[in-house]
């Protein structure tokens, strides 16, 4: 994260507790222990955040980047670019252990 205090004194921590606050609207786990998000940046001028979802075909997917931008924008004061990434492909393992525990899925169940 090479550009992360770049001109700019967002901090990262801000970003990451405004991101627990997105949910996926199909499983009822925030975005960021599900493991959607892969960086966070900046590049001087706004908070860049690049991420997947489970689905390229996610019916939700403009409504959650919408709500990104929005949370994070007004939590850290700045613009918010969301980069959607595909690569690597989101798997279960990507998950934190509380996703893990708050969907009932232990080590033998996925």
């Amino acid at each position: 994260m090479a550009g992360w205090q770049n001109k700019m004194t967002i901090k990262k921590d801000d970003v990451i507790a405004a991101l627990k606050t997105v949910y996926d609207p199909e499983i009822p786990v925030n975005i960021w222990d599900l493991g959607l998000i892969y960086d966070i940046d900046t590049d001087g001028e706004a908070v860049v955040i690049k991420m997947t979802f489970t689905s390229p075909t996610c019916p939700m997917m403009e409504e959650l980047v919408g709500q990104i931008r929005e949370v994070v924008g007004a939590a850290v004061g700045a613009p918010v670019r969301v980069d959607l990434v595909w690569d690597p492909p989101w798997n279960l393992s990507m998950m934190s252990d509380v996703a893990r525990l708050e969907l009932d899925l232990t080590e033998q169940g996925w």
